[in-house]
């Protein structure tokens, strides 16, 4: 129980991140995190106000999107974030935002190219394209774990729909919703002055290690 407390006050702190970085309007977007040990996550209940969030506000379901726990509905992305932790058992923690500059390139499907070190750094390459699925089952959760099965991105933009985020914590899903919009935007401008050089593969992949082993503390 414990741990579940944890989890909600995490995760509903987490939602904050997604406001002061300007990744979501309204009650657009959502964090969840994988319960530990159980068959089961903590989610933003569906359509409340981020102003409105707080641990009690929080909801449990299980991993096929059945509420265990709390007075609200979940999220209406329940279903896609629990096929993502059926099916990839490495990731604790799953982010959705309608950030501008990332869900333009899902707007036009087309991946980001790896032509900055921190692309390199954080996502390992080309940030990917999902494929176009509706809300309501566990269509775009396929297309995440499909697009996500043979990439070292945490980020997938989804064809006209926009970016969901993976990590090892909840935490880390929302870093890398932060950093994915960073470069969204900064290689849209790139694109405004002229093609832009994409990094020789081998320097990606040095970057991506010395990155995920060696940077920090």
């Amino acid at each position: 129980m414990s741990t579940l407390a944890e989890l909600r006050a995490t995760v509903a702190t987490l939602h904050a991140e997604l406001t002061r970085y300007n990744l979501v309007s309204w009650t657009a977007g959502n964090v969840s995190a994988r319960v530990p040990g159980e068959d089961l996550m903590v989610i933003k209940p569906s359509g409340v106000s981020y102003d409105d969030l707080g641990p009690d506000t929080m909801v449990v379901t299980d991993l096929h999107g059945e509420l265990v726990e709390g007075a609200l509905a979940p999220s209406s992305d329940t279903a896609a974030h629990a096929y993502v932790y059926r099916h990839m058992p490495e990731v604790g923690g799953v982010a959705h935002t309608h950030s501008p500059y990332a869900t333009a390139w899902a707007a036009r499907g087309e991946p980001i190219p790896c032509v900055l070190t921190m692309i390199a750094d954080e996502f390992g390459g080309d940030i990917p394209v999902g494929p176009f699925a509706l809300i309501g089952d566990d269509s775009i959760g396929r297309g995440i774990v499909e697009t996500l099965r043979d990439s070292r991105s945490p980020a997938v933009l989804m064809a006209g729909h926009g970016p969901f985020t993976v990590g090892k914590d909840a935490r880390a899903a929302v870093k890398a919703a932060v950093m994915l919009e960073d470069v969204a935007r900064t290689v849209h401008f790139a694109h405004q002055l002229g093609t832009p050089h994409v990094i020789d593969k081998a320097h990606v992949d040095r970057l991506y290690a010395r990155y995920q082993n060696v940077y920090g503390q």
